[in-house]
Order: C-alpha cells, then structure tokens, then sequence
C-alpha cells in the first residue's frame, strides 16, 4: 500500500475577532496519496482557507501534526524548510495578489526556477518557455506585466509558477472560482493532464461542488471548523450525510435531489 504524502492530525487554531475567540480549526484531520485530488468544501468562514494556511505554513496551528514525504512539516526550518517548500505549492484565489505587480510574465516563472534551483542557469530560459506553453498561453505575453493580463491568464501564470518547481503536492484554494466558465474549464482539464503527466497530488479546495466533483477522487466537507464528512467522491455525492453536504448539493441544480422530508 502507498504512504500518505502528507498526514495531517488533530489541527486547531483560533483567531481573535471583536474581542471573541473564533475557532477556525478545531481538531482537523486527513490525509493526501501520491497522484490523488483530495477535494475540499464547505461554506464561506468553514475554516478551509485557514487549513490551506496552515498546511502550506504561512501560519502555524495552535496544536496538531503534519508529516509530508514522511518528515515532521512543522519542525522543519532554515535551509531544510526553504528545499522542502519547493515540494509544496499554492495557488492563491487571487493570483495577482501573491505577485509582484511589476514582474513579468516570464519573470514570475523564471524565479521560480532560479530560487530554487530546478534547472541550470543555462536552461532556465528555455525551461520557462516550456512551462509558460504547457499552461497554454502564447509566448509573447512572457514580457507582459502581470497586472496587463487577464484574470485566466493570472491563474495560468499561478499555475506555471507552481509546477516549475516540480511539487509533489498543490494546494489549490478557490484557484477557479473568480473565472468565467470557459476559462475554468480550461484550468480544470489542465490540472487533471498534468496530474496524469507528473502524478502531482491536489488539495482542491472549493465551496462549489460541481467543481470539486469534476476533479476529485475523495471528497472532505468542513463546517465549523472541522471536517465532518469524508470518503470516496462517489460515496460521498451519492450518500450524503451531514446538512453541510445537504446544502451544497441543493446549491447546485445539476446535481438537484428530492425535497427533504
């Protein structure tokens, strides 16, 4: 049986708002294999944006473990921490928020690289012209600045920067759900071809199922802060057992049930 790439146990962290403590993460548990999606939904303030955070360590959990390629996440530092990072990426909901504004299309990719040393010096260049064409936009956007090109072109560009660096996992937070449909679909056949090309995983995180179901081997639902549903996508959708799930199906008419009793 294949190890888990990333175990993550009993995870809590609370945030102080209006002199209240607001409970974000409360006892968060799962698990991600080798090649798998695992999706990722619940409703606006559930807590999935604060475990993507965490599990990527741009904060840190008030408890709890990670192990990812079977080493102690949280403990890492220095320069250890810096080499493994390149194994785990984000793609933000807003890209151009986690860009410089004055880079370049090109320049966004070539960091990347160059940061963390994927390629030699001498091939970086014809590297980012690669990765910029796998992610399907045309090679004169490469001096283009990332504030003069579209939101799909953005995420595309998100996306280049991600898998430069050869990850092993992705962690994808509403990365589709500021695009129109044409452009989503898109991003999405592009996530599942390069799953398939490389075998990276995903933790694809979402409030809209459709989507999520479109992309996901397994399926966890969040609600207050903690998972409360999770297993096979099919099982999941076809037997749903929390209101949380309930709700999110009724949300979407393709997927419309009977009325409850």
């Amino acid at each position: 049986m294949t190890e888990p790439l990333l175990i993550a146990r009993d995870l809590s962290r609370t945030f102080t708002s209006g002199g209240r403590h607001v409970t974000a993460l409360d006892d968060v548990s799962l698990t991600i294999a080798p090649g798998e999606t695992l999706g990722l939904v619940g409703g606006s303030g559930c807590g999935k944006s604060t475990l993507a955070r965490v599990l990527t360590r741009l904060i840190a959990p008030e408890s709890g473990s990670i192990a990812f390629l079977g080493d102690d996440w949280l403990a890492l530092g220095g320069g250890r921490l810096r080499a493994a990072r390149r194994h785990m990426q984000m793609v933000f909901q807003d890209p151009l928020a986690a860009f410089n504004p004055r880079a370049t299309v090109g320049g966004v990719v070539a960091d990347a690289l160059r940061i963390h040393s994927v390629v030699p010096k001498a091939e970086r260049a014809a590297e980012v012209a690669r990765l910029v064409d796998r992610v399907g936009l045309p090679s004169g956007l490469m001096d283009r600045s990332i504030r003069d090109i579209s939101g799909g072109q953005r995420q595309r560009v998100a996306i280049a920067r991600a898998i430069a660096v050869r990850p092993r996992l992705v962690v994808l937070d509403e990365a589709v759900s500021a695009l129109d449909v044409s452009v989503r679909g898109r991003i999405l056949e592009l996530l599942v071809g390069l799953q398939r090309e490389t075998g990276v995983a995903y933790l694809f995180i979402s409030h809209d199922l459709a989507v999520v179901r479109a992309v996901s081997h397994r399926i966890a639902v969040m609600a207050e802060g903690r998972i409360v549903e999770e297993g096979p996508a099919a099982n999941v959708l076809a037997v749903p057992s929390s209101d949380t799930l309930l709700d999110l199906i009724d949300a979407v008419p393709r997927l419309k049930r009977e009325p409850r009793a």
